[in-house]
């Protein structure tokens, strides 16, 4: 049996949590804050018509927007009441729920997208794997995006030091979704990974 992330403790001390994350999404998006910034740049990087895996997708905003863009979006989460708001908020999409550390798709894809800090989430026995299932659903030429901030228990050098034990490696680092480029003092990474 996989370890619980924390995200899964969390809300089994607190059911009231996915609830309340779901709606601050939507009040963030109707209020105008622009909370796509994350799609934006994954579209940049893809033809029309591409395959995405929205990793961690939480209420579907990224992969939402992903999917109104023209790409077909496969979105997974361990939390059905996100996966349920994904399924209300952003039709379209397939939303499946699911642990990312058993993660079995048929699909390969072109970018698997994984924002939101997603990974500081996970249980540290399961980060590895994590990464090695992204590295399988890669399609050829594909791209796994993950983006998190520092501070929070998963250091960057511990980070991409996994992702290279899960056989990918860096093509683009940068330290905000807007293309800012990664320095030693960076505060967030966003992490371009291909296949090693």
């Amino acid at each position: 049996m996989t370890e619980p992330s924390a995200w899964a403790r969390i809300t089994q001390e607190d059911p009231g949590h996915s609830a309340r994350y779901v709606q601050r999404f939507r009040t963030l998006a109707e209020q105008g804050t622009d909370i796509v910034g994350e799609a934006r740049l994954v579209d940049a990087m893809l033809p029309r018509g591409s395959r995405v895996l929205d990793a961690g997708c939480g209420p579907g905003r990224v992969g939402g927007h992903l999917a109104r863009a023209g790409h077909d979006v496969v979105g997974v989460d361990v939390d059905p009441v996100l996966i349920a708001a994904a399924e209300e908020d952003h039709p379209g999409p397939r939303w499946l729920v699911g642990d990312l550390a058993e993660l079995e798709l048929p699909e390969r894809f072109d970018v698997i997208v994984c924002a939101g800090n997603v990974v500081t989430f996970l249980a540290p026995s399961t980060r590895v794997e994590v990464l090695r299932r992204f590295r399988a659903h890669l399609a050829p030429a594909g791209r796994a995006v993950v983006g998190f901030g520092a501070g929070r228990d998963y250091p960057f050098d511990a980070f991409l030091a996994d992702a290279a034990t899960a056989g990918l490696v860096p093509s683009v680092l940068l330290s905000t979704w807007h293309l800012h480029p990664f320095t030693p003092g960076s505060d967030f990474l966003v992490a371009v990974l291909t296949a090693a």
